[in-house]
């Protein structure tokens, strides 16, 4: 079914659509929620949230890509549920390591970094600047936080070099924030 038709669903109340995205998009949405969390459980139960999430928030919400916001809403559920596991110090996973890579550059204050939006749309223009190599390995790594050994075999090329692409990336975009005034 297109996505279309299943935000259609969503905005006549049709539980159908719950069961549509799901047959759709189960496996997208819990590969992104392990990969954060590293724990197959809580990722099918990020996944079912997901989908209820989805259901309360669509209407009003009217998403142009049903697979984007899907997306979005799992991870955002991902990386609270791994705050809270964290917190506890009881998970390890290859966001924890995505994480840590991109310390140096995305300092935070209390938590919080303090204009999101405004470096959210500094990390789109850096981006952009990238080669569609680099791009694609740094939204892999550091969106869907898949390993290293993951986005080399979708690149076709060795670990190594996907850690050097990386580096450069970090520091390029760590210089490129400081130059548009976030200073880390």
């Amino acid at each position: 079914m297109q996505d279309e038709a299943i935000v259609g669903l969503f905005w006549k109340r049709d539980e159908q659509a719950i069961a549509e995205s799901e047959a759709k998009y189960r496996g997208y949405l819990q590969k992104i929620a392990y990969n954060i969390l590293a724990d197959l459980e809580d990722a099918r139960e990020v996944v079912n949230e997901t989908l209820f999430r989805a259901w309360n928030s669509i209407p009003p919400q009217r998403p142009d890509i049903l697979r984007t916001y899907l997306g979005k809403l799992a991870r955002d559920l991902s990386v609270d549920r791994y705050r809270a596991a964290h917190r506890k110090k009881r998970v390890a996973s290859e966001f924890t390591v995505s994480l840590d890579e991109l310390g140096d550059i995305l300092s935070e204050n209390g938590g919080e970094i303090l204009d999101s939006r405004l470096l959210g749309e500094a990390v789109d223009r850096y981006l952009k600047t990238l080669s569609h190599e680099a791009r694609t390995a740094f939204v892999q790594r550091y969106w869907f936080s898949d390993s290293l050994r993951e986005i080399a075999a979708r690149q076709g090329c060795t670990e190594s070099k996907i850690k050097s692409l990386l580096y450069r990336a970090r520091q390029g975009l760590k210089a490129y924030l400081e130059k548009e005034g976030f200073y880390i």
